[in-house]
Parts: C-alpha cells; structure tokens; sequence
C-alpha cells in the first residue's frame, strides 16, 4: 500500500499537475559545469529526479529544501540562496522537504552548520541557471539574442521593447533547453534578497499549528508503540510478564526490540496499540526482569573520581615544560563540565512503514542520508527502496541526528506487518541517552616578561563519544605544540610559542555522543576562563590580553567591534564584566556579558553582547535569532541543569529535576554581525560555546571568584 506524502515531491506535483508543466532543474556537479534538466508532464508525476526548483505553467515556483529543519533556519535560508539568482520574490515562493536521496541531492546530513557554508555556491548555481534557461526562452521566442535580455521577479524583458514573459509562459520551452555549463553569478552588491532580514516562511505555519512536527504526522493503518528501555542502557531483557499489560481496551501487540547505539544493541520491549494511550498505559503495567550483568552501575561521583585521577597520569611533553620553567609567571587551575540530556522540545519520534522489499519513514529526522544507509545495510533493502521523509524538528542539536529511534520503529514495523509510530515520553528522552559527556580539564600556563602567554596546556578527562568503554583505555598521547581543542580561536594556535592538548579517555559504560558545538561546547569553557587567568596574572585587561594573541586582521576587528558595541572601555575595575572569544565551524564568536548585585545581594546577567563573524551570510535575522537561541540553551547548561546517575541509571527524568530557564530569566541579548568578503561560516551551533566563559569571568570581575565548575547557582555566588 502506498501511502500519500503531504510534503513530498511527488503528492506536490501530483495534485498541481493540472495546472500545466513544471520545470524542474537540477544541478549534479555545479563546480565541475555539469547539470541536469529535463520536463515533467501531468502523465509523468512519479518521475523521480535530481531537483531543487519547480515552476509550473501556473507560475507557481517551488522550491525543495534538501536538509532538515530544526529550527536554525535552513527552511528560510537555503531557498533564499536559489530564489536570489532565480530572480523571483519569496513572496512568491513555495518551500518543500525533499526526501533522501544523496544521488540528487548530495550530501543530506545537518550536522557541523553546514547547510549554508556547505551549499551556498551549488544552490546559486541552480538558481542561475534556471534563470538563464528562462532567458533563452524568452529570446527565441522574441526572436532576439538572449544577452539582450533579462530576469526580474519572476518575468524575463526584452531590454530594446520592454516586452515582457512570466516564468509560467516561458517552462515548456524552458525545459527543452540544455542547462548552461557555465553561469555568471551576481556580485554581492547586486544582491536583493541575499542578505537581508526576510520573514520566515515557516513561522506563520509553527504560529497557526499547521506545520507538520513528527508528532503531528500520520499515516493510514498507523499503530502506536511506547518502549519500556533499560534504565541501565546495556543491560538484556531476562524476561517480561505482559499479562496486565494485554488487558488494555487497544493493546495490539507486546514484544521484545532493540536499538543500535553505535556498536551496541540495546535492548526494550514495545507496547503497541491503537492509540498512543492505550500504549503508555499498557506499559505502566507491564513487568519486565532486567539483566544487568556484566557491565559497571556507576554514581556521578565515581565518574568524577576517574576524571580526576586521569588529569594527572603523566603525559609526554617535555618541550612544555620547559617552556613553563622559562615563563615569569605561571597558573594552574581545574575545570569541570557535566553530562547534560539534549532535552528537545520535542521529544524523539519515528514512524516507519517496512515491507518485503522497501522501507518508508517519516519524522523529525536531522540526519536523512544516515538514516537511509543504516535502514538499507541492517534490513538488506536496496537504498533506492528506503524512503526517508522529513518532517519538521521541535529541536535537534544533534540527538536527533542518530539513528537508533528510526532503527527501532522499523523493527518493530517489520514484527507487527503495519506502519507504527513510536513516541519516546519526556522521561524517555532524558534519561535514555546518549548524553553530552561531563569532563575535566587540567589546565597550565605561563605569561612571560612582555605580559603575553609563552606557554598553554590543557589536559582533558572525559568519556570518547560512543556507547561507552568496558575496559581500561590507552591514554592519548600529547606532545608540545601539537594537538586541537574545540572553540580555540585559530590565531592563538600561531601567537602562544608553546602549547599542547590532549587528554584521557574515561571508563564508562555510559552512551555519550555530540550535543549543539559539539567538542567546542565544553572545551571553550575552560579555555576560554583559563586565558582570563592568565590576563589576570599578566595584570592586563582581558580584551586587551586576547587582543594582543589574536593577531591576524579579522579577529582584530572583530575584538575592535565588540569593545564598540558592549563599550568595553568604559568599564570599571571591579564592575561585572566578562568576555570570551570562539571559534568553531568556520565562525567566530565574541561576547561581552555584564552582570550585577540585585538589592537582595543575589547575582543578575544585565546584558549579553554577541559580534557574530559568519562570514558571507543569507539572512541576519536568523543569525540573530540563532545566536539568541545559542546563548539561552548555554544559559541553561551552566546555570540551570545538568544530568547525575546513581547506580548506572541517570537521575533527571524531567523537566522538575531538569529545569530550562524561564523568560523572566533570560537577559537582554544584543547581537551585531561582522560585514566582510571572507567564505560563510556555521550559525546554529557556534553562539553557544563563548557564553559560559564570559558569565564567569564576568562574575570573576565582580567577586572575585572563579567559578570553575558548571553548573552553578547564580543565587549561591
């Protein structure tokens, strides 16, 4: 049975076939010049091709979008991209998901901000050549040379006349013409759409409740599954009574599944109904005997204790050493970041519809292609036959990157021969992993007579991302001036003479994997609070020491520009502001936060300066308002929440024990963007990483404490 896609390519087509013919165009390899084209008549629909633009004889222009959306905005931005050298209005724009299909699209995966750093010259090259095949269109059609025309918001005109063809008059001719190898871009300046602060078209649809959440979606024949999942992780299901659970009024079926966290199963028995009711109540009754042999039950505490005891096994580097000899002066400090859930909004869901010899999903999928290859390899189905579609993400920041929850619908699809729905509760979602590691840092240092870093270590306990270590790990080597750390401004790793990173692996049978800035999210909280050590023992003010390090002529005037907007010098001793500097997915971030006593002496964030340095960029509404979002969510993890286990089980299970701030918590936020020519950098994920070390440093600046560990009460400072 073949059920109808509301967003998908083909339904669109489908239902706007009587309209005429739609033009669609592809570009396969852009920058090697070669392109794709071809007609899709109403007798054609189910064709299936490599597209991202649709204009119908109706002028109707649909634009897909290949890559999911979760909130950062590629909804917006990624057609913005095409419709600014298409030469047509947004206004007059339709957006579609595409499904997977990494043979038309490419790439799918929405991970490491990528959609606009990653995607910005192929789509302006679709646009542009649907553009030019419209043009010559028009011109034969005229009878005149096509440079002697042009496209304007929809409409191609004949510069000696005035005559003027809509797109939808000229899309039959158009599709019988060969895409341009070559194309001639706009430059910057002549952008009209690019650039600017376009409403989302997406908002009106979250606004009103008509836009399509995975919870939202579904399908003829649907049943609904909840899973009763070991609270250990690893741990085999021994046996289970389900009794009680098949006297539940919809209870269709009970049985045992799994789910791949990297290179383990886990195990869980589903409970699968008719309504998703019937199914959370029929497992609150069901019994289930874990086994949970063979792995440690671990407390926070004793994860804590491991970090500790790794920070200090020796490590090589001996170069270092020497150089923290020869400094003048040096500092020492450690710091500490917790596990933390990823806690989307909404919570992970999957349907999934397997038969003999296909596989279709919907849902809030964040990593498409991934999803494809994992259902195709573990099912033996040819990638072709397994459908991947998209619906919009109530968040994502990487959890639902992961292909475990589609794996598990689909297992439990092919047992119960129907399409199924499988919802994870809030509990569920918590406290089943994985989570964003806890970790710590050794961090040295030295300032040498000039007042400047001559030597930079940091040494990091924490657990490798992956479903967790059973046995002793090999330390990872570090050496002197070698080594990476997430966040690090890359001047810093040209102006400090000598430094070294590295680190531990800890022993944990926990699953941990990436969470928004992954790597960066935690390292740049050490790093970044470690170099405000450092200016404090150099006796030099912290914009003015990083200023001095970070030496190439972007980062100076992005360090120039945050001192404008925060009016950095008008600072005084002791009067509650901090900044941090990072850099990560091709971005970089400068914040300035300034914080305050309240009456009742607790401590209040009064502002937030961010300077975004994204370089090239679509739209600065949605950077402002990903920035804004970054700077919340990092609020959150360093004030407000973090995850604990007890006995190998993790302990916060919801948003009582797990708290996001409120509204009235959250500080005014202002944020400026950088105007330059340098390559589009990442904007979903590299606001978060600088606001952590910033709020402590600027606490530092007020108390005169360092805070070092996250999370903490403001309340308590």
């Amino acid at each position: 049975m073949e059920h109808k896609q509301d967003l998908s390519r083909r339904a669109f087509l489908r239902n706007t076939g009587l309209s005429g013919i739609a033009l669609m165009i592809g570009i396969s390899s852009p920058a090697l010049g070669e392109s794709v084209g071809k007609i899709v008549r109403p007798d054609d629909v189910a064709t299936e091709l490599m597209s991202w633009i649709s204009i119908e004889s109706s002028g109707l222009v649909t634009i897909f979008t290949h890559r999911s959306e979760m909130g950062q905005g590629t909804w917006q931005s990624l057609p913005q991209i095409i419709a600014e050298e298409l030469e047509v209005s947004m206004d007059h724009v339709s957006i579609r998901f595409a499904a997977a299909n990494p043979q038309k699209y490419g790439p799918q995966p929405q991970d490491g901000s990528f959609s606009v750093r990653g995607w910005c010259q192929q789509l302006l090259r679709v646009g542009a050549c649907a553009r030019e095949m419209l043009i010559e269109a028009a011109a034969k059609q005229w009878g005149v040379g096509a440079t002697d025309c042009y496209a304007v918001n929809g409409e191609v005109i004949h510069r000696g006349t005035g005559r003027k063809l809509g797109y939808g008059a000229l899309v039959n001719d158009a599709s019988q013409i060969k895409p341009p190898l070559e194309v001639k871009l706009k430059d910057r300046k002549d952008y009209k759409i690019i650039g600017k602060p376009l409403r989302r078209k997406d908002i009106p649809a979250k606004t009103n409740g008509t836009a399509v959440f995975g919870l939202d979606k579904t399908v003829p024949g649907m049943l609904y599954a909840v899973v009763e999942r070991n609270p250990r992780f690893r741990g085999k299901v021994k046996s289970f009574d389900d009794a009680a659970t098949r006297s539940v009024a919809g209870v269709k079926h009970v049985l045992k599944v799994q789910r791949a966290v990297f290179d383990r199963l886990y195990e869980g028995v589903a409970v699968v109904a008719d309504s998703l009711w019937a199914a959370m109540k029929g497992r609150k009754l069901l019994k289930v005997e874990w086994d949970d042999d063979g792995f440690e039950h671990l407390d926070s505490e004793q994860l804590v204790a491991r970090m500790e005891q790794n920070l200090h096994k020796p490590l090589p580097s001996d170069a270092f050493e020497t150089a923290l000899k020869n400094a003048s002066a040096t500092a020492e400090a450690v710091y500490e970041t917790p596990y933390q859930s990823h806690s989307c909004m909404e919570p992970l869901n999957c349907i999934a519809d397997v038969k003999d010899n296909s596989i279709e999903i919907w849902g809030p999928i964040q990593e498409a292609n991934w999803i494809q290859a994992d259902l195709s390899e573990r099912f033996g189905i040819p990638t072709k036959n397994v459908t991947v579609n998209m619906t919009f993400l109530g968040g994502g920041f990487g959890r639902k990157a992961f292909t475990d929850y589609p794996l598990e619908a689909a297992l439990i699809s092919k047992e119960i021969k129907a399409p199924v729905q499988v919802v994870w509760t809030r509990e569920d979602d918590m406290s089943m992993g994985p989570f964003r590691t806890g970790s710590m840092y050794r961090c040295r240092g030295g300032v040498d007579l000039e007042k400047k870093m001559s030597a930079f270590q940091i040494i990091s306990a924490a657990q490798s991302m992956g479903s967790g270590e059973d046995k002793d790990v090999e330390p990872q080597p570090v050496t002197a001036n070698k080594g990476w750390i997430g966040g690090f401004a890359s001047d810093y790793y040209q102006s400090i003479p000598h430094y070294s990173f590295g680190g531990h692996p800890t022993k944990s049978p926990i699953p941990t994997m990436w969470w928004r800035a992954p790597g960066a999210n935690i390292d740049a909280f050490a790093c970044e609070c470690f170099i405000d050590e450092l200016a404090h023992l150099a006796a030099r003010d912290p914009l003015d020491f990083r200023k001095a390090h970070l030496v190439t002529d972007r980062y100076q005037a992005l360090v120039d520009r945050l001192a404008d907007v925060s009016n950095w010098r008008a600072r005084r001793i002791n009067d509650g502001w901090g900044m941090a500097i990072t850099e990560c997915f091709g971005s970089r971030v400068a914040q300035v936060v300034k914080v305050s006593r309240r009456q009742d002496k607790k401590i209040r964030i009064d502002k937030v300066f961010a300077v975004m340095d994204c370089g090239w960029y679509v739209n600065p509404d949605i950077i402002r308002a990903q920035v804004q979002g970054s700077i919340v969510m990092a609020l959150g993890a360093a004030v407000s929440h973090a995850t604990h286990f007890k006995d190998g089980k993790a302990v916060e299970k919801n948003f009582n024990t797990y708290p996001m701030p409120r509204i009235n918590e959250i500080p005014e936020i202002e944020v400026h963007i950088m105007e330059n020519d340098e390559k589009p950098g990442g904007v979903g994920e590299p606001g978060l990483p600088a606001f952590a070390p910033a709020l402590c440093n600027a606490i530092f600046d007020l108390t005169g404490k360092r805070i070092r560990k996250l999370p903490f009460r403001l309340e308590e400072v």
